[in-house]
């Protein structure tokens, strides 16, 4: 069959609303339905033709394509076309009755793969499953480092690796994990999007890590030695004498892991907090008097 006018087998136009696509229909199906034309094809052919004007008419989505691209959907996008081959596939694999094993229009075959007894029509239409997207939280020391983990998806277990250096909101794809191809099509793909939370007293800005430091006035004022955390072990510091509050330093290479560049780390930049004495004993305060006299 070649391609058909869905709003004129149910007699409606194009501007017909949703109920008016829903009245017609019930209609036609009533005075069409097998039970009430036994042994008529006509009327077989007839309540075919009517159930598939309405699969897309009363579908918005569906109805939109049809609209928009008319006996040319098919080339719409491949998403859309393999939700419909589901609808599809739900409504009318393994249907029985006097209209089963009738053919379907091109048009509706090439919309949702469905059967022909001959010739082009025979052909069934490819599909690319759906791609599925998935959430996976971490902790920011989780993508420190390059490992494996295993994860469930649509009751199907995977082992993925994760890159270090992901960033928080970032999405991989994972290519074939998706939803099976329909009629020997593709699987889609898997789209995971990472959330990273940051339980460390490190901020993360890309592949830089900043981190504020407490430093005691003495320390401030004549320098010295510190040792300081960084992300992955300790490292010592030579303090400048006359360290001013909020003064900055980087140590080069320090930082976060850069994504998919092995061996190749951000920096760890350092903001010194200078903490005053509390608590001063009398003899400290002399001495403090003192040296405000020297100024």
């Amino acid at each position: 069959m070649s391609f058909i006018d869905y709003y004129k087998i149910l007699g409606i136009t194009k501007t017909a609303s949703e109920a008016d696509i829903k009245k017609a229909y019930r209609k036609l199906a009533r005075k069409y339905h097998p039970d009430l034309n036994p042994n008529d094809k006509v009327a077989e052919k007839k309540f075919k033709e009517i159930n598939e004007a309405n699969e897309v008419l009363s579908n918005p989505e569906n109805r939109k394509k049809y609209d928009q691209y008319g006996a040319h959907w098919q080339h719409a996008e491949e998403y859309e076309k393999a939700k419909q081959q589901e609808q599809y596939q739900r409504r009318y694999q393994g249907t029985s009755g006097p209209y089963a094993e009738e053919d379907f229009s091109d048009f509706f075959e090439s919309m949702f793969g469905g059967r022909s007894s001959s010739g082009a029509r025979g052909r069934q239409v490819k599909f690319r499953g759906q791609d599925f997207n998935a959430e996976l939280q971490l902790d920011l020391k989780d993508v420190y480092t390059t490992h494996k983990r295993a994860l469930t998806v649509n009751n199907k277990n995977i082992r993925i690796t994760i890159p270090a250096g992901v960033e928080n909101g970032q999405i991989i794809k994972i290519k074939g994990h998706g939803g099976k191809g329909v009629n020997g099509g593709p699987n889609g793909d898997l789209y995971i999007q990472f959330s990273i939370i940051n339980h460390s007293k490190f901020k993360r800005d890309k592949d830089n890590l900043h981190v504020t430091v407490d430093l005691d006035l003495y320390k401030a004022l004549l320098g010295g030695e510190i040792t300081i955390d960084t992300f992955n072990g300790k490292v010592k510091l030579n303090i400048k004498p006359e360290t001013q509050n909020r003064a900055k330093v980087k140590l080069k290479s320090k930082g976060f892991p850069v994504y998919k560049k092995e061996g190749v780390f951000g920096d760890l930049y350092i903001t010194y907090q200078i903490k005053m004495p509390v608590n001063l004993t009398n003899k400290e305060k002399e001495l403090f008097s003192e040296l405000a006299k020297l100024r």
